[in-house]
């Protein structure tokens, strides 16, 4: 059988890979006395609060299940306009609201919606792989560009600028950032946006853990800076929601009735049922519980990053959101005497019974030397992956 060029593009998202080989190993010790420890998936442990859960069972029971308009239900991109609002102060139209499957959805509307064949996107390395593959599957071309810590690991207007060709139809960035957690500081995502607009280009902005910013000076959208931004949301990370695949995105007024058609055709609609749901997470008693699974996020944040510096798995920059450390595993590795961040995730995996994320998936600077672990899991279980490292690292 022939499988498409295209198809052919997409890497393996090892992320996933990894996680099946956990997933294996894990079914060996369940019953030894070091199970394994999963800190390798962007997943919150928290699921859906009970109000979100009765909304759900309401939305069945009511027969409340048939399908939607391609945009979503109008009561939701409403409280979603009304979040923007409360949360961040921003007014955002409910009609330039698309409610999707899933922020990867929202990715591939934007990227079918935007790109001809041979676009070029600006993107950071290190960056969530599959953002440059929504990219690919359109048939354009993700131009990674590498960043450093004192950069936070984020593209600067500079940068845009010496890196944008005859090809380059814009960006596409992620504050706060999968696998760094750092955000782009509100003044430079002006510049880099006034950057993209000089050029006649579009800026894509993945803020899918906004909401889980920890620093004020950060946690602001894109959205503030004028109606051209696109930003991708999503209701699995701040909204813990993750397999019932909804997210959202925003988009300019002229964009509504292209990305319409193309959801129309790909999609039909968001899960009726999880939209349903979805509407009792903007409810006073549902935000409340968020907000106090978030300062639980920060709160193993603080406890981790610095436990993961004194194993000497270096954290260069402390994370603002979402729930990742990017660390740098190069003197670890040469401690346990393998070469690179891969090798080193399935010593951590075989010896330590720990599961993390290695750089491969993230790109190709400087990759091969960091880390990912997520805080998504509980305090109990970070704790313990920190007396099995000290364990295994001394």
């Amino acid at each position: 059988m022939k499988i498409s060029a295209r198809a052919e593009r997409i890497e393996p998202f090892y992320v996933m890979e990894v996680a099946k080989a956990a997933q294996a190993l894990a079914r060996e010790v369940a019953h030894g006395s070091r199970p394994m420890i999963f800190l390798n998936i962007g997943e919150p442990d928290f699921t859906a609060p009970p109000l979100v859960l009765e909304a759900a069972t309401r939305a069945m029971r009511d027969g409340a299940t048939q399908y939607t308009q391609a945009m979503g239900l109008d009561a939701l991109r409403e409280r979603i306009s009304g979040w923007y609002a409360d949360r961040f102060g921003v007014r955002v139209p409910a009609r330039r609201i698309v409610v999707t499957a899933g922020a990867s959805a929202a990715l591939q509307l934007a990227c079918l919606a935007l790109l001809d064949v041979g676009d070029e996107v600006l993107m950071p390395d290190p960056s969530y792989p599959c953002n440059r593959h929504f990219v690919s599957a359109a048939d354009g071309r993700a131009v990674l560009i590498p960043t450093t810590a004192a950069e936070r690991y984020q593209l600067s207007a500079a940068k845009v600028e010496a890196a944008w060709g005859p090809r380059t139809r814009g960006v596409l960035l992620a504050s706060p950032s999968n696998p760094t957690g750092t955000s782009i500081d509100p003044q430079e995502m002006r510049r880099i946006h006034a950057a993209v607009q000089a050029r006649g280009g579009v800026a894509i902005v993945d803020e899918i853990y906004l909401g889980l910013s920890y620093d004020d000076a950060y946690g602001q959208t894109a959205l503030a800076i004028d109606d051209s931004v696109i930003s991708i949301n999503s209701f699995s990370k701040y909204f813990n929601m993750t397999g019932w695949r909804l997210g959202w995105m925003v988009v300019p007024d002229a964009l509504v009735p292209v990305v319409e058609r193309l959801a129309q055709n790909l999609f039909i609609c968001a899960s009726t049922v999880s939209q349903h749901a979805a509407l009792a997470c903007f409810e006073a008693e549902s935000i409340a519980e968020y907000e106090r699974r978030r300062a639980a996020f920060k709160a193993r944040r603080d406890y981790f990053i610095p436990q993961l510096d004194a194993l000497g798995l270096a954290v260069p920059v402390r994370p603002d959101g979402a729930f990742y450390a990017w660390a740098d595993c190069a003197r670890a590795s040469e401690k346990l005497g393998v070469q690179d961040s891969w090798d080193f995730a399935y010593a951590l995996m075989r010896e330590a019974h720990l599961a993390i994320t290695p750089g491969r998936d993230f790109g190709t600077a400087e990759t091969t030397r960091f880390v990912r672990f997520s805080t998504a899991s509980s305090m109990e279980h970070l704790q313990e992956a920190v007396a099995r490292l000290r364990q295994l690292l001394g």
